[in-house]
């Protein structure tokens, strides 16, 4: 038996610690198992946001981790590949209210082990980094070559201008981890700032609410409002989130886009996780949504072939007129949302690159 929960119809009869607890306790036992990789990326992803948002939680809503807690030793000891999932979990439940120390001596051994040093991708030494200097226990000696290829990944803005969802999460987490989730300037350039409003177009004229969540919450750490048109339609989407309680509620579902759109409502001001949770096994669902005008545009551009423009002038009577009346809208309102949609769409057109792979065949 299954019931479905539209939530923005909620009464709210549930309290906010209630309501917390609930969604707490729904991830830490009812969906997946603490041995499960999946568990560990979930659990460590609710009590982020809760952590940096700075809601305080308590230690009874945090009691279905105690379990977890206990033998947080043993599980960093033989799952090394996951330190950093482990070390955040720890760290989060300390810091919302769990009482205990043990992060402090978890990160000083991941140090002691270098840990740190199996990872090959700068991003992920980025997180690693800004967890160990939560407890102190970061060598700081790579710093200033490490922060300086993570700005110029994030200065490169034509990356940004082109579909690569890999290439745009990962923008946002630099700016995450640059800037300790929002307590301090991440010192980002403008051309960075721009890449960042390149990343919310693209995420926009997708309508991909998890990406787009991201891109506004980096932005705001980075000292950018974002866009209201872009935070007013996350706001109406998160709303609009079903929840599926019962035996037939699914773990593979969209609780991460339920996660960051509560979280980039938060960075507004707006309360977050307002809606009633019901006790027991959850899957969260998002709306069927308009069909997105991304693909469309660019599959009309890579046909176009030498008759295409990196000209949005030029462009624009041509690009509307292939689009149905849905995705006609969404790019109106995606043209009205930045300021920069000329530039955006001079690198999305990809038209000069077109031009100098042609000249160079011919020489």
């Amino acid at each position: 038996m299954s019931n479905v929960i539209h939530l923005n119809l909620a009464a709210h009869r549930q309290t906010r610690d209630q309501r917390l607890g609930a969604l707490i306790s729904n991830f830490a036992s009812q969906r997946r198992v603490p041995d499960d990789v999946f568990w560990l990326k979930e659990n460590a992803e609710l009590l982020n946001i809760l952590e940096c948002t700075g809601t305080h939680v308590g230690a009874e809503r945090l009691a279905p981790h105690e379990g977890f807690y206990a033998s947080v030793e043993r599980r960093v000891s033989f799952f090394p590949q996951y330190y950093r999932f482990l070390l955040s979990i720890c760290l989060d439940l300390e810091d919302l209210g769990m009482p205990g120390d043990k992060g402090e001596a978890l990160a000083a051994w991941v140090a002691r082990e270098e840990l740190v040093g199996a990872e090959l991708s700068d991003l992920q030494r980025a997180e690693a980094r800004r967890l160990l200097q939560r407890r102190g226990a970061w060598d700081a000696r790579d710093d200033a070559a490490l922060v300086n290829r993570l700005h110029e990944f994030m200065e490169r803005t034509r990356t940004f201008a082109i579909p690569n969802k890999k290439a745009c999460y990962e923008l946002t987490h630099i700016v995450f981890y640059l800037s300790e989730y929002g307590r301090r300037d991440p010192e980002i350039t403008e051309a960075s700032k721009e890449s960042l409003e390149f990343a919310g177009l693209l995420a926009f004229l997708d309508q991909d609410a998890d990406l787009l969540a991201e891109i506004c919450i980096a932005l705001r750490y980075a000292g950018v409002e974002p866009s209201a048109i872009w935070e007013g339609w996350l706001a109406r989407d998160t709303h609009q989130f079903l929840i599926e309680t019962g035996q037939n509620a699914r773990a593979a579902d969209d609780y991460h886009t339920y996660f960051v759109g509560n979280w980039a409502m938060g960075q507004c001001g707006d309360q977050i996780f307002t809606q009633d949770v019901a006790p027991g096994r959850l899957s969260f669902h998002r709306p069927v949504q308009a069909a997105a005008p991304l693909r469309q545009i660019s599959e009309y551009l890579f046909h176009l072939r030498e008759s295409r423009s990196d000209d949005w002038y030029l462009m624009r009577p041509l690009v509307e007129n292939c689009l149905s009346e849905e995705g006609y809208a969404i790019l109106k309102e995606a043209q009205s949302s930045s300021p920069r949609f000329d530039a955006f769409f001079a690198q999305f057109a990809r038209a000069s690159q077109q031009d100098a792979i042609v000249r160079e065949t011919v020489l």
